[in-house]
């Protein structure tokens, strides 16, 4: 009693003969488009925030991306210099190395600057923003000295990470001078309304 199945079913299709009714498709059709969800009109709403979005990501990223600004003459401290004062000879910094570099040196240099134009003193506390340019002024020299060191050898890991620790303690001595600055205003702030009451 060993049938094949397909030879059955081959029979019995050839034995019967289904015809579907007139229309058939069309009232299937029409079931079906009533079953399914019907697309909604998506709003311009949704389009709209994504344009705002992206202008806005776009606004900022062009805001805080770090330019390479021209100094200007009437800044009295220099407190970044990459060491090329004669344009003829080429000469290497630490950003001409790799793009890794010259996004930190960039990134460094635009805080340093920031923090620089940031900074609010009147005279009484000159003799202290002037301890802070002195000892900036140190590091700016001990920049060009590694940087000279970085040309005549060649790059390595120790003048590397010099150069980018030089950059590192400016910063933090300058966000340092910004904190004890805003420490004696609000001391002075303190002791007149102490004085008021």
């Amino acid at each position: 009693m060993a049938q094949d199945l397909r030879e059955l079913f081959a029979k019995e299709r050839e034995e019967k003969k289904y015809v579907m009714k007139k229309g058939h498709e069309k009232r299937f059709m029409s079931k079906l488009e009533e079953g399914l969800p019907k697309k909604e009109k998506r709003n311009n709403f949704f389009r709209w925030s994504i344009a705002a979005s992206i202008a806005v990501v776009l606004g900022l990223g062009i805001y805080f991306y770090p330019f390479q600004l021209q100094p200007d003459e009437t800044v009295v401290p220099k407190v970044v210099d990459n060491g090329n004062t004669d344009q003829n000879i080429k000469t290497i910094s630490l950003g001409d190395l790799s793009p890794e570099f010259k996004r930190i040196e960039d990134y460094y240099v635009a805080n340093i600057n920031f923090e620089l134009s940031g900074l609010e003193f009147n005279q009484k506390d000159k003799v202290l923003v002037d301890g802070y340019m002195e000892r900036l002024a140190e590091l700016d020299e001990e920049y060009r000295r590694l940087n000279t060191e970085l040309n005549e050898l060649g790059p390595n890991d120790n003048t590397i990470s010099a150069l980018i620790g030089n950059l590192q303690l400016r910063l933090q001595l300058l966000q340092k001078l910004k904190t004890k600055l805003n420490q004696l205003k609000s001391s002075k702030n303190e002791q007149k309304s102490a004085s008021i009451i």
